[in-house]
């Protein structure tokens, strides 16, 4: 078995958790995981609300986090054991991707607190 670096196998767990997040959050593969879920009314205790729901098991590969992380991590961890100098460029371009989303959840997460504790003062 080949030894990966710690800095190649943070950017593995980078690019696979990016990887897994355009599968099965982001706007952009929408189109992909439409065919697959239908939408069900679910009543709940502020009212009714529409969730999309799987209709195969494909459908919970591609809204499921944890099943498709684990796909995502066994595709980029093979394809990096296989093809390390071909899978390495979309390694990094994900794992960028990756550590930055990282980062702009936290920004943003701090963001709205600063603006809770903000609007929480000017009621005082």
């Amino acid at each position: 078995m080949k030894d990966i670096s710690w800095m190649t196998y943070i950017m593995l767990i980078l690019a696979s958790y990016r990887f897994t997040h355009l599968i099965v959050f982001d706007k952009i593969t929408e189109s992909i995981r439409k065919p697959f879920v239908k939408k069900v009314k679910v009543e709940t205790e502020n009212g009714t609300k529409t969730k999309e729901v799987p209709t195969s098991m494909f459908g919970y590969l591609l809204k499921c986090y944890w099943c498709a992380g684990v796909w995502s991590a066994i595709f980029f961890g093979t394809a990096y054991l296989l093809f390390p100098r071909v899978t390495y460029v979309v390694i990094l371009i994900f794992s960028i991707a990756g550590g930055q989303s990282i980062i702009e959840t936290f920004v943003g997460v701090n963001i709205k607190k600063v603006d809770y504790y903000a609007e929480l003062k000017k009621k005082e």
